[in-house]
């Protein structure tokens, strides 16, 4: 696959527009830069940019399809901003932005924008932190509002307590995604023996522990007063709005702003490797990696492309090298190249997760010979086709959401100083030649050094590749001045009263996207819609079964997963290496999958390309090869993923939950993959038989969402006449288990870091308009937004858990309540105790007069959000077609939200929250959590990984 986007680019080494701006007389009023339209056809984002007096370059893009606006505040600071002994300060402060300002109360921020129907989030990376809404457009001007509080009215509102729970957020943070993850330190070990002692990048976004713990507040001010002026940042509002309008607005908040300090450009020179750097750490994994990282260019650089297409051409996807030599040939369950780039450099890495019984060490010469191989073989025609496409098409995706194209105009912006510089990524992507890479490969790989990391599991510190020969050496490093002396907060001054929250004006009027009906070969039921937005045509079939109808023989579960596996490897006519290799030609997509109740088809492409899409789409799903090769291999790789679950807590804990829940008279106590014995027990002729007897047009529905009329795309559907139609007998539902009194299961995860926790029972299955719409209202309150009571206990309050929320699911049949974090594990007895806490206070006394307006205020214009991309409409048309739903149900449900009343909401609480028939499972280290557990009062069973009693 093609790199999307990234969110971190690299500057040109020239002067950029901005820098060249800020030696010029700023105006006094807000100057229009340049103003970028569309001609015909051409992949182009139009906008108007302009510059403010204190330096915030503000970027407009107009796009009246839908109701909604997009406010993305980017500042060109990340952890390479950073010092030695201060890392994960970027990302501690992108924590703390949302923690209040002088105008906005703490825990506001998110609760403003959900009320008004928005969603909101932060992210960092090593060069940028940026902060984005999605709102119904007529909320511009809160949003506008809000930022620009915390942008020039922070400092006073940060405090010591605050600092305290967000330090204790992000250390949860890293716990979860870092250290309590398998394989979660490979890129902080790797980036600290590549670059040298002191390089920014030679450290993680997150940080390390020891830097977080020494930091204070005076530490977290410097750096706001120091990176977050506005002449450091770009405002880009994308969506319903015009630009006059943002610009008077952005003026009004922005304006006042005093310019923060001169932020300049970086350029580091390339890390050179004299020798190749072996390191290597035990973790908690099942299949040892090998993990190999050469050294090249940040982004931009002329050399980036070529080395792209190195990276695919060696290990990206059916036709790579790294496919055929590792995976294809069973000796690795991944293998995979990839060239991210950043603005200070570029890495080049090599992977390999090799199946037991292979070397880490043999898989380091299998690389070496690939690299090798590749010298031979070249780059053929046909990867050349493949990489310009979907590239191309990549782009074209990116476009459907306001959020992407304003996204994009952000990070051109602040990285090159050119929103419009997609037309030149194309060009240098369409230009790349076999020359190119050859002469890339030549300077950057070839006989070059790398760093060379093995993992291995625990106390298999001799099945690394390679004895160390590396460790950090800090003697050469020389830090740098002091950037951060004599820094001052200077206040803006306004001449509005800032503290007034702005009005929001008349909800937008929100459009249900007009949608056909139509029926194509074999009855089969179709749904559509036309989206004209971007050129493209996406299709899912749905195919009712799936893993549900595995109960008809449970001791083969997992075969509706395996057989969707094996339709997307080889057909008759094609091999599967064949159909991938044309499906990139075509920028297309098509995948199967399998579910808990459905098997699932698929497709995208471009609409200039869907007719080759389609006779692709008919030969994977009506002519399967089914070859032996293909079914050992994968049945190989998913018997050692299912082995390898127990290392990842997340997925114990999902499946103990699901084991509890249902109890082991019901399939959907096994998960859809299956397990060791199970899968050991299917064979081809299974595979084959459950296809024939299952995968038929009469359980089948289609959406069809896209750039295309319905009596266009009728007519191209005419090859499903030839599928063949068979009667499919869906299993009897049977009775889920009941459980008598809360109980606590507990499984043991040795030194685990966090503890997983799911809490729930099976509740009531999906209903559009009736009570499981209904307790979705009453729950979001509960757990269902960032601001809900569970989240701000356990999370800001508490400082427990990195998030933690509540929500009910169902389908045809019923589906669960669950309440879930990843918790600390020295507080996870004290975090099932705020669970059960918070959850029955809700049983009992239920919901304010406050929170019922808060939740249909943000339940009720969210709908400006639900219809945006092609995704979204093909997910509110699957249900219609699905549950066979009354075209009325949208109105019918904003009816029921905004009548329904608190004594309503309260029964349903004391109904549905049944604190004292829940199943709580608890994944943790046995030695640190089990004591606190036991003074809980509850039962205690432990089980194993797979949910099976522990021998006492």
């Amino acid at each position: 696959m093609l790199k999307h986007y990234k969110l971190a680019v690299c500057v040109l080494t020239l002067l950029t527009w901005q820098t060249q701006v800020q030696a010029q007389k700023i105006p006094l009023k807000p100057k229009l830069v340049e103003k970028v339209v569309r001609k015909g056809n051409e992949l182009v984002i139009p906008y108007e940019k302009y510059l403010l007096p204190n330096g915030l370059t503000v970027v407009v893009h107009e796009d009246h399809s839908d109701p909604i606006v997009q406010v993305d505040v980017t500042y060109h600071v990340g952890s390479a901003r950073e010092e030695v002994g201060k890392s994960g300060f970027a990302h501690f402060f992108e924590h703390m932005m949302f923690q209040g300002s002088d105008n906005v109360a703490d825990e506001e921020h998110f609760k403003i924008v959900s009320e008004a129907g928005g969603t909101l989030n932060g992210s960092t990376n090593r060069d940028r932190t940026n902060y984005f809404e999605t709102l119904p457009s007529n909320q511009l001007e809160t949003a506008l509002w809000l930022e620009a509080d915390r942008m020039g009215f922070l400092m006073d509102a940060v405090t010591q307590k605050k600092f305290e729970i967000q330090r204790a957020t992000v250390k949860n943070e890293r716990g979860q995604n870092y250290d309590n993850r398998p394989y979660g330190l490979v890129f902080e070990k790797n980036t600290a023996a590549l670059y040298p002692y002191g390089h920014p990048y030679s450290w993680t976004t997150i940080g390390y522990l020891r830097d977080l713990n020494r930091g204070n507040v005076q530490d977290l001010k410097n750096f706001f007063l120091r990176w977050y002026g506005p002449n450091n940042a770009t405002l880009t509002v994308g969506g319903d709005v015009t630009p006059a309008q943002v610009v008077k607005l952005a003026e009004k908040y922005f304006g006042p702003i005093k310019r923060g300090v001169e932020v300049k450009n970086m350029k580091l020179p390339a890390p050179v490797l004299t020798q190749d750097k072996y390191i290597s750490y035990e973790d908690n994994v099942r299949f040892p990696l090998l993990q190999m990282t050469f050294p090249t260019v940040p982004n931009f650089h002329p050399d980036e492309v070529p080395l792209d297409l190195l990276a695919e051409i060696l290990g990206q996807g059916k036709n790579s090298i790294l496919y055929k030599n590792l995976v294809k040939s069973q000796k690795a369950v991944q293998a995979g190249s990839q060239h991210p780039c950043t603005e200070l450099a570029g890495e080049f890495s090599i992977s390999v997760l090799p199946f037991p019984g292979q070397t880490l060490a043999e898989m380091e010469k299998t690389i070496r010979e690939s690299l090798v191989e590749f010298e031979k073989t070249g780059v053929s025609e046909d990867a050349l086709t493949r990489f310009k496409v979907s590239y191309e098409a990549n782009e074209i995706d990116q476009l459907s959401s306001v959020d992407g194209k304003t996204s994009i105009l952000a990070n051109y912006q602040v990285f090159t100083g050119n929103p419009n510089f997609l037309p030149n990524d194309l060009k240098r992507y369409k230009a790349v030649t076999r020359e190119d890479v050859m002469r890339v490969y030549a300077k950057y790989i070839k006989g070059k050094h790398a760093v060379i990391l093995s993992v291995v599991p625990k106390g298999k510190s001799a099945d690394v590749a390679h004895a160390d020969n590396f460790t950090v050496d800090s003697s050469g490093y020389v830090p740098p001045k002091d950037q951060y002396a004599g820094l001052k907060y200077i206040k803006a001054t306004d001449t509005f009263d800032r503290k007034k929250r702005p009005g929001s004006g008349a909800n937008p009027v929100i459009k249900v996207p007009p949608f056909w009906n139509d029926k194509a070969g074999n009855g089969i039921k179709v749904i559509g819609t036309k989206n004209d937005e971007v050129p493209t045509v996406s299709m899912l079939f749905s195919i009712k079964g799936g893993h549900k109808l595995e109960a008809k023989n449970p001791g083969k579960a997992g075969i509706a997963s395996l057989t969707a596996a094996m339709l997307n490897e080889s057909s008759k006519k094609y091999t599967s290496e064949q159909l991938s290799s044309e499906l990139d030609k075509l920028g297309s997509s098509i995948n199967f999958s399998a579910g808990p109740d459905q098997m699932t088809v698929s497709m995208q492409s471009l609409t200039k390309n869907l007719d080759a899409t389609l006779v692709l789409l008919e030969e994977r799903m009506l002519y399967p090869r089914f070859d032996s090769t293909d079914f050992d291999r994968l049945k190989k790789q998913t018997l050692e993923s299912i082995a390898n679950q127990s290392t990842q807590a997340s997925v114990v804990a999902a499946n103990v939950y699901n084991k509890m829940l249902y109890g082991n008279d019901n399939i959907l106590s096994i998960p859809v993959i299956g397990t060791t014995s199970s899968v050991s027990a299917i064979t081809l002729d299974d595979v084959k038989n459950f296809y024939r007897s299952n995968f038929s047009p009469s359980v089948t529905n289609l959406v069809i969402v896209g750039d295309i009329e319905q009596n266009t795309i009728m007519p191209k559907l005419g090859f499903l006449s030839k599928w063949e139609a068979k009667p499919v007998e869906m299993p009897a539902t049977p009775k889920v288990a009941t459980i008598e009194k809360t109980k606590i299961f507990l499984v043991n995860k040795d030194k685990a870091a966090q503890s997983e926790i799911r809490i729930g029972y099976i509740a009531l299955p999906f209903d559009a308009t009736g009570e499981f719409y209904r307790v979705n209202i009453m729950n979001y309150i509960l757990g269902g937004a960032f601001n809900s009571r569970i989240n701000l206990n356990l999370r800001e309050d508490k400082g427990y858990t990195y998030g933690a929320g509540s929500y009910f699911s169902g389908s045809e049949s019923a589906g669960p309540y669950t309440a879930y974090a990843g918790v600390r594990s020295d507080v996870t007895d004290s975090s099932v105790v705020e669970f059960m806490k918070e959850i029955k206070r809700f049983e009992e006394t239920g919901i304010t007069d406050q929170e019922l307006a808060f939740v249909k205020s943000a339940m009720g214009q969210s709908d400006a959000r639900k219809y945006e991309t092609a995704f979204q409409k093909a997910a509110f048309l699957n249900n219609i077609i699905r549950y066979n739903l009354d075209l009325s149900f949208v109105s019918q449900q904003s009816a029921i939200l905004q009548g329904i009343t608190k004594d309503q909401v309260n029964a349903l609480s004391s109904k549905y929250l049944t604190v004292d028939k829940m199943s709580i499972v608890v994944v943790g280290d046995k030695a640190t959590i089990k004591p606190g557990l036991e003074k809980l009062g509850y039962e205690i069973v432990e089980l194993d990984p797979d949910g099976n009693p522990v021998k006492m």
